[in-house]
């Protein structure tokens, strides 16, 4: 928490729970129209709590009550795990800081759901298992990296998202699913597939569930939930933000990021993760000092620039399994980037591109990596009831316990089993490790700006986009682009999911080279800006919550 909201936490935790959590508004501004819950940005909710509209301890009234209308009622998207038990408490001690100190930062009392492989203390209520039951319970020693910047900013940890079980690194299992929080499901289309494996984050952020939230990525895990959920995801290059107290796959590869409403909201809340920690190396080697995103969001931020269409292999249909309507709506997309200044370099392919398509060697280097890095983890619990204390212990474990990890039509194992097999860091990963920042960024997504004297790369998000950014350790930011047809064919995603469907969202996918985040936010915004995707459709109607603040503010 920090040592000062620690302190203010202890000394007034009775005061506020009996003060704060059913204190009246007083403001006369509650004369101002409270703002939607589906689309609050942060800055209208941090104007309303600044204002007196609503205090921080209402947010997470409203939050939990609309996590309840559909989170396992209702629709039954089953995006949250669980809720933060101490978020009430927490929120009544920030209403008074704000009170007395003033806000924090632009984050101060602004709920965060992030992703159940993101560590939280024990003590504060929740749990931490990557969707696995083989973690319940579990005691781990510290809060994630990224959540102590969070809370210093005065953040609320408002729940843990689901998410695909060990960030879908556990087999051939559909997107979204995990043992603890079963299947996850899109709010626009009945069962849709929301994409993983930060599906629960996007899916929470898209219908207003929490005001944003963390996913991780090693490859395509915060940019397919927010191609999927028509929400704003930024995965940033590896070492931007910390890893540390976070179930890892890969330190060459993963990296946390924002799922958010707008390019705004993610900015925002990048601009406070993103920076050093000592207890992750890679966040050491970021030039300082860390920018502040919302400098970069400028309607102009395009013209002049020169933003380049890598076709080979990306825009293959026959390659990536793309539905044609994605190719269809990314070419209006490119009209409207050349409106807004930019010079369409078509193509400007990655001489890579179809030695990306046919290599394994991200294969090779994550299977080592998860082994050496998840035994670790065990390693470094303070408890785990569970016993599990190795992969091998955790292969065993699913397999002694069906009910719980091996449900009819996500039994598969395949990839835990096949990491098992691996012997450690030996010649034949040094090569694959180096050819993959070979394949991704020298000869890749470098290479490509290099020889056509680009800003950046662009391409829907769908299909293979992520791969040269996830094997060199590159950010990506996808916005939304459009909705499928009424008329798509529908697919199936897993035994319970489908995709495509009718309405379902397709997201548009800015990619640079390393440190280039401020660039690639300041190119989706001009997009985001002139093309308002997002608000051209809602979810279903099931799947809306209909809780407001008016519903909890003085109650």
């Amino acid at each position: 928490m920090g040592a000062k909201l620690l302190t203010l936490f202890w000394a007034w935790l009775a005061l506020g729970q009996s003060l704060y959590i059913s204190r009246p508004v007083v403001s006369a501004s509650i004369t101002t129209s409270l703002p939607d819950l589906y689309e609050a940005s942060v800055i209208e909710l941090q104007a309303g709590l600044t204002s007196g509209q609503f205090t921080s301890v209402d947010l997470i009234k409203a939050y939990f009550a609309r996590i309840e209308e559909v989170n396992l009622q209702g629709p039954v998207l089953r995006a949250v795990i669980e809720t933060n038990p101490s978020a009430l408490q927490e929120a009544a001690v920030l209403d008074f800081e704000r009170l007395t100190y003033g806000p924090r930062s632009a984050l101060h009392g602004i709920p965060v759901l992030v992703k159940d492989n993101i560590a939280t203390v024990a003590f504060e209520g929740m749990n931490t298992t990557a969707g696995s039951y083989s973690l319940l319970n579990s005691v781990v020693p510290d809060d994630a990296g990224v959540v102590k910047r969070l809370r210093e900013a005065g953040a609320i940890i408002l729940g843990k998202a689901n998410l695909s079980e060990w960030a879908h690194f556990r087999g051939n299992i559909a997107s979204g699913w995990s043992g603890r929080g079963g299947q996850c499901t899109n709010a626009y289309y009945p069962n849709a597939d929301p994409c993983g494996s930060s599906a629960g984050s996007g899916v929470s952020a898209s219908i207003g569930l929490t005001a944003v939230a963390l996913g991780t990525e090693t490859d395509g895990s915060i940019t397919c939930p927010a191609n999927q959920n028509n929400v704003v995801g930024i995965k940033p290059t590896v070492g931007l933000t910390s890893r540390a107290g976070v179930i890892p796959i890969s330190e060459h590869q993963d990296t946390v990021g924002p799922l958010a409403r707008s390019v705004t909201d993610a900015a925002i809340v990048l601009s406070i993760i993103a920076g050093p920690d000592p207890n992750d190396n890679f966040t050491l080697a970021q030039p300082m000092p860390v920018p502040d995103y919302i400098m970069a969001l400028s309607n102009t931020s395009l013209v002049g620039k020169r933003i380049g269409v890598p076709r080979a292999v990306f825009l293959n249909d026959s390659l990536t399994g793309n539905d044609p309507y994605v190719n269809q709506i990314f070419e209006q997309a490119l009209e409207t980037l050349q409106i807004l200044g930019a010079t369409i370099v078509d193509p400007a392919d990655l001489p890579s591109a179809y030695e990306i398509y046919e290599s394994n060697n991200e294969t090779v280097v994550l299977d080592v990596d998860f082994k050496v890095q998840l035994n670790a983890w065990f390693d470094s619990l303070v408890a785990n009831p569970s016993g599990v204390a190795s992969l091998e212990d955790l292969i065993m474990f699913d397999n002694n316990n069906p009910t719980l990890e091996e449900p009819a039509g996500y039994t598969d194992q395949s990839i835990l089993i096949e990491s098992q097999a691996t012997t450690g860091f030996n010649a034949s990963y040094y090569q694959s490790l180096a050819f993959d920042k070979e394949l991704g960024a020298t000869n890749g997504i470098d290479a490509a700006l290099k020889m056509y004297a680009l800003d950046a790369l662009v391409l829907p998000a769908p299909g293979y986009t992520t791969v040269p950014a996830a094997i060199a350790g590159y950010p990506i930011i996808t916005v939304p682009l459009g909705f499928y047809p009424e008329n798509v064919t529908i697919g199936s995603a897993g035994p319970e999911t489908v995709y495509p469907a009718p309405g379902v969202p397709i997201g548009l996918s800015f990619l640079g080279t390393a440190w280039s985040e401020y660039s690639l936010i300041s190119f989706a915004y001009a997009y985001e800006q002139k093309t308002q995707t997002r608000l051209q459709r809602k979810a279903y109607a099931a799947a809306i919550p209909t809780t407001q603040l008016a519903d909890v503010v003085g109650q």
